[in-house]
């Protein structure tokens, strides 16, 4: 099998890229693979600090590159609806979303009182991506990327409950990444816009930073062990975001044994992923709770 990597990415001159989770780890990497490829991307990052950072870091490695940034906290509604208007005032089109950001290994509730995982990692961007569909439905050929994991196997979403809290809360907010993206591409059918999925493999990034140390400790030293760079991390979403010749409703991973390793290819997620009636569900009571209404 041909081993996919940056080189294959198209030129993206023309093309506006936002990024979420952008200033550390595969949000970074990815942010700054588009950037070295041409393209406007725009830093979608909880604190405005490691947002400039981070763009300074990809301008001074790639003299030229276009890079924005815009205050992010997928914690809250009103700051999604802000970032939101940002990008839209400073753009009439978006060509990518990556909806990258995560959190793992947290209890409590988001601002909005839901529980934080799913609230940060499912629900958060669903309402972005409901507020910028309009711009996205205005390129000619736009993609939604959102990240997810291995570990959506071992998360359940009942189609009675949806948002239940019970359970493995970081597997069911990966879980829930899938199910959108399956609903939102067919959704999308009768537009130029695609909906795809990616998940990193084994990478050694930053998400385990805010779990507490009990979590956080173990989990990084198996990834430092184990697990292959952010760089690596990135080139599934990149691939998703990037192919020409990716569909919609595609998941890309790692080929190797397990997916915890190897180059990006189309991979399988579970048969639960793929349930219609769960993903109608998810899909209900995610507009309810972000009183987010998708309209193109």
């Amino acid at each position: 099998m041909r081993k996919w990597t940056e080189v294959d990415i198209p030129r993206q001159n023309g093309r506006i890229a936002v990024v979420t989770g952008a200033n550390t780890g595969i949000g970074f990497e990815t942010a700054r693979a588009l950037a070295e490829h041409g393209a406007t991307v725009v830093l979608a990052c909880r604190s405005r600090e490691k947002g400039e950072a981070a763009a300074n870091r990809i301008i001074e490695n790639t003299p030229g590159a276009t890079i924005e940034t815009a205050q992010l906290d997928l914690n809250s509604l009103d700051s999604i609806s802000s970032a939101a208007d940002v990008i839209r005032s400073r753009h009439d089109h978006i060509d990518l979303l990556i909806n990258n950001a995560g959190v793992t290994g947290l209890s409590g509730v988001t601002e909005d009182g839901f529980e934080i995982q799913f609230g940060i990692n499912h629900l958060g961007h669903f309402a972005l991506t409901g507020l910028l569909l309009g711009h996205i439905a205005a390129a000619p050929a736009a993609r939604i990327v959102t990240v997810s994991s291995i570990g959506h196997r071992f998360g359940r979403v009942d189609p009675d409950s949806p948002a239940d809290s019970t359970g493995n809360a970081y597997a069911k907010s990966k879980l829930a990444n899938l199910l959108f993206t399956y609903e939102l591409d067919r959704r999308l059918a009768n537009t130029p816009a695609i909906a795809l999925a990616a998940h990193p493999g084994g990478a050694s990034t930053e998400v385990f930073r805010y779990s507490p140390a009990a979590f956080r400790l173990p989990n990084l030293a198996i990834a430092r062990l184990f697990g292959r760079t952010p760089a690596m991390g990135a080139l599934p979403t990149l691939r998703a975001a990037t192919d020409p010749h990716a569909k919609g409703g595609e998941y890309y991973g790692p080929s190797g044994l397990f997916e915890i390793q190897g180059y990006p290819a189309p991979v399988k997620s579970s048969p639960r992923s793929h349930d219609p009636v769960r993903q109608a569900a998810l899909w209900e009571i995610s507009e309810k709770l972000t009183d987010v209404r998708y309209r193109g």
